[in-house]
């Protein structure tokens, strides 16, 4: 079947004047995004509102993202924490993250790097890489935790290892470097030639010159053997992102 986004908002319409609270929030997403009719921020909130009132977890989250941003509701802060509490005691790993950054910058709440750090375990215990990536500078740090470069790069390999570039990139220079980890050329040239790969940011000249400085303390053959491996992992983690839905 073809895909037709007016023809799925008619009938998410439908089961959403019925109620349904799943169709509520993807009829939002629509309008949200401009899939299927104009794009509308202020309806988008109108149809999360009722979904997230039914307690739809995905729609409490984004209504915590729109009164964040002031996108459809002016902008609220408090009001943003409480939607994202709301989804966040439902389990749902989004919201968790986004209430840790809210305790994290002191943002609708008073700033309590603890409490920040709890809500980032439980989204990074659900595989959520950004809140991994959080946890990691937590450590770091010593902010909200105790300082330990160690469980640093424990969170930071987690990251690396769902393609997240600049956790890679870290990760190959503290291998470089030896911070939290036992110096490892070849590893810090494999994280560092990842992060290269897989960075989106052209601008961004960083992950490059990295992986060159590590690969200049390498033999032709150990780069040719990391190169082959470098592959290999990115040609399952494209695999896996065409699966994601």
């Amino acid at each position: 079947m073809p895909q037709d986004h007016t023809e799925a908002v008619r009938w998410w319409k439908k089961a959403a004047d019925q109620g349904d609270a799943d169709a509520q929030f993807s009829l939002g997403s629509a309008y949200y995004f401009g899939k299927g009719v104009p794009q509308d921020h202020t309806e988008a909130v109108r149809w999360w509102k009722k979904a997230a009132d039914q307690g739809n977890a995905d729609a409490q989250e984004r209504m915590g993202v729109a009164y964040h941003l002031g996108e459809g509701v002016p902008q609220d802060h408090t009001e943003a924490v409480r939607w994202y509490k709301k989804a966040a005691d439902q389990g749902l790993a989004a919201a968790q993250f986004s209430l840790g950054s809210a305790y994290d910058e002191g943002e609708g709440v008073p700033q309590d790097h603890t409490e920040a750090v709890r809500w980032y375990k439980k989204a990074a215990d659900q595989g959520l890489a950004r809140a991994q990536f959080n946890l990691c500078r937590a450590y770091h740090l010593g902010e909200g935790v105790p300082q330990d470069d160690a469980e640093a790069v424990r969170w930071l390999r987690k990251a690396a290892d769902q393609g997240v570039a600049k956790a890679q990139a870290l990760l190959g220079a503290a291998y470089d470097q030896g911070e939290g980890v036992p110096k490892d050329k070849a590893k810090a040239y494999l994280w560092a030639n990842l992060a290269a790969a897989i960075s989106k940011d052209a601008e961004d000249d960083s992950y490059s010159k990295l992986r060159d400085s590590t690969a200049a303390k390498l033999s032709p053959g150990q780069r040719s053997a990391i190169q082959e491996r470098c592959r290999r992992w990115m040609n399952v983690f494209e695999k896996r992102q065409g699966q994601e839905p």
